[in-house]
């Protein structure tokens, strides 16, 4: 059970002194039951390995919770846990960083381009692109994040979001295109 603690009574913390406040179990479970889904789906989607995502979720709570972080209102909380969690991933991803600069070579087994065509989706599509691209995208148009939210959970310039986010787009498109995936034009 986590409990409420401060180190000084209010009146007698000077203005340079904050009072460290711990979250309760109450505030941890209203942060947990708000983010814990979405997030799960943002670490799914941006390493495409379902035990690892877990992993990678009880790791950003747990660091969270040692850190005594205090956000000002829930959204800093969500955005602080974000960046953690893309601070865990990148950290996975610098570890697991192949030995060789080789390219696989294309499957030509038979069947081999059905089986991509029946995967031609969206995600398929996402799980080809580079890691920042899935994250700035899923932050973007699945949790509905502004600029400066994804800036701040991934490290980024706020001012770099808008362009990063229109190239990332593009690339998405390319993917979709190569699928056979195309917008559908409107008759008048």
């Amino acid at each position: 059970m986590i409990h409420m603690a401060l180190t000084l009574p209010r009146t007698q913390a000077t203005d340079l002194e904050k009072p460290a406040v711990k979250m309760d179990e109450a505030a941890f479970r209203h942060l947990y039951d708000r983010t814990a889904r979405p997030l799960r789906a943002y670490l799914i989607r941006a390493c495409g390995d379902l035990s690892l995502a877990d992993d990678l979720l009880q790791e950003a709570y747990l660091r969270m919770l040692r850190s005594g972080f205090e956000g000002e209102d829930d959204d800093h909380c969500k955005n602080y846990l974000y960046r953690i969690a893309t601070n865990l991933l990148r950290d996975h991803f610098r570890r697991k960083r192949p030995e060789s600069g080789e390219v696989p070579e294309r499957d030509e087994s038979p069947g081999h381009d059905q089986a991509v065509h029946l995967r031609s989706d969206v995600g398929g599509a996402l799980a080809e692109l580079a890691t920042r691209d899935r994250q700035m995208l899923w932050l973007a148009y699945v949790e509905g994040a502004s600029h400066q939210e994804i800036a701040k959970a991934l490290g980024l310039r706020t001012a770099s979001i808008r362009s990063m986010l229109f190239r990332a787009r593009q690339r998405l498109a390319k993917q979709l295109q190569a699928r056979g995936l195309r917008p559908e034009l409107e008759v008048s």
